[in-house]
């Protein structure tokens, strides 16, 4: 006889927040998502460092993977925003690319099953870190004041309207820029996860149930950790391809 249907759901904290294991009590406590990221670290230099290691003229294994991530970022990120002259940040969208695909894939790997990019501390972090960088650059390229004039007014804007344009561009370039980027790339993890949480449960319930449709919600369980995986790799491509625009933007402000 079947038994009756009961969903539970887990607490949200209990899908987001994770006990200290490891340092606990002191600043430098490690959590399963510190784990991941320093994991996505670790895999991200340690397939670089293995693909060199072994260069071969045709490549293979660790050394096609890493191939085919540069060419992937020069070709479709940094000559469709920024131009040859982009090739000089090519290793550091390259590497930014690999952690955030790494940190989001946890997300469908058994026993982790976590997306640290769910956690904002990170997606904010890299969002400062770009936030300075195209900083840097805009001002290495035109000047600071020239950077400066450039940012806050745009060239062709009725000079009448920059008492509303400047203000509006200021709050952009200092805020709206990097709260954006890290908000897009956690709010995407987060409905990732909670949305494979969600399947697993009723799939579980179902199958405890003795529900002959509880296949249904297990297939569609398998579908959405497909189109997880997909979502790991476009959201570090978003990310990438937007930091290459905004380096674009500090190199040539006239675009």
């Amino acid at each position: 006889m079947s038994q009756v249907l009961a969903l539970e759901f887990p607490p949200v904290t209990h899908l987001f927040q994770w006990p200290d294991f490891l340092f606990t009590d002191t600043p430098l406590a490690l959590n399963k998502t510190g784990l991941i990221h320093v994991l996505a670290l670790l895999l991200t230099a340690g397939l670089f460092w293995v693909a060199g290691r072994r260069a071969a003229l045709v490549p293979t294994g660790a050394q096609s993977v890493a191939e085919a991530g540069i060419e992937f970022v020069e070709n479709n990120i940094v000559m469709q925003t920024i131009g040859p002259e982009g090739r000089r940040f090519l290793p550091f969208l390259t590497t930014l690319f690999f952690f955030i695909f790494f940190s989001n894939i946890f997300g469908v790997i058994p026993i982790f099953q976590f997306p640290a990019n769910s956690r904002m501390a990170m997606p904010l972090v890299l969002a400062l870190v770009v936030w300075g960088v195209y900083h840097v650059v805009g001002i290495r390229a035109q000047g600071f004041f020239g950077y400066i004039k450039a940012s806050l007014f745009p060239p062709g804007v009725p000079k009448f309207l920059y008492i509303l344009v400047t203000p509006i561009e200021l709050i952009q370039i200092i805020l709206i820029r990097p709260l954006s980027l890290a908000v897009r790339l956690w709010a995407n993890m987060v409905a990732g996860h909670l949305l494979l949480v969600a399947f697993a449960v009723l799939s579980a319930a179902l199958w405890g149930a003795g529900f002959i449709p509880s296949a249904l919600p297990f297939f569609a369980l398998i579908l959405i950790t497909a189109f997880e995986i997909f979502v790991s790799a476009l959201q570090a491509f978003v990310f990438t391809i937007l930091t290459a625009v905004y380096i674009s933007g500090s190199l040539h402000p006239e675009h």
